[in-house]
């Protein structure tokens, strides 16, 4: 079955993970108690408060100021929880847009998606981060607005990434069989998974120190990849 799509992973993979820990992980942690108070009585913010709240299992009557102090804690912990990463990506669309930095990728990844987007291949996003954190990276990227190379993005909410129905689910929003579209990621479980759901994979490993699978073909940059 020839290639339709190609979901890309981010962290490690399009983009560095320095990027990621060191410039947007303490951004966001510096900027959540004052967005908080500042936004909390706007729509969108106060429904991803609440949803946060119910996930900590706090009381209705619990104060903003606690919510807060859990969410900067699930930020410590690096947790993959989904309000915590919309109310991440709302902070990271103000700094972009105030030119506080600039989305990192790699340039063999530029050079890769444009290729791919050249030759009609359709392009999606699978990470972790919220779809608009994902957007907001490519459109205020170091290479400038790269977002018309994607088709499409995809966060938790789709899914968890270590299982195989959240790509299942990618592949029936993307109207793809599963056997036509690649997933690229640094991470091992999550390219099981993708596996597991009939997509093809490929083991992205930057710092060359992960050991060959046959389950997985392995590159350091996304330019070694042959379709």
């Amino acid at each position: 079955m020839p290639l339709r799509g190609i979901v890309t992973d981010i962290e490690g993979t399009t983009t560095s993970l320095v990027f990621v820990k060191d410039v947007l992980f303490p951004y966001a942690r510096r900027a959540l108690p004052g967005f908080i108070e500042a936004h909390g009585d706007d729509t969108e913010v106060r429904a991803l408060v609440e949803e946060a709240r119910a996930l900590a299992g706090l009381e209705a009557t619990a104060r903003d100021a606690e919510i807060t102090r859990i969410l900067c804690t699930w930020i410590d912990e690096d947790r993959k929880i989904a309000p915590l990463k919309s109310l991440q990506g709302l902070i990271w669309a103000r700094g972009y847009a105030e030119g506080a930095f600039f989305g990192h990728v790699y340039d063999d990844a530029v050079i890769a998606l444009r290729s791919w987007h050249q030759e009609g291949l359709r392009l999606f996003v699978f990470s972790s981060g919220s779809v608009e954190a994902q957007q907001q990276l490519f459109r205020y990227s170091t290479h400038g607005d790269l977002t018309p190379l994607f088709s499409g993005y995809f966060d938790t909410r789709t899914g968890a990434k270590r299982e195989a129905s959240a790509y299942r689910s990618i592949a029936a929003v993307a109207t793809l069989d599963p056997r036509s579209l690649l997933f690229l990621s640094d991470t091992v479980e999550e390219l099981d998974a993708a596996a597991s759901a009939g997509f093809r994979t490929v083991l992205v490993d930057r710092a060359d120190k992960s050991p060959r699978t046959a389950a997985h073909p392995r590159v350091v940059q996304l330019t070694e990849i042959r379709l």
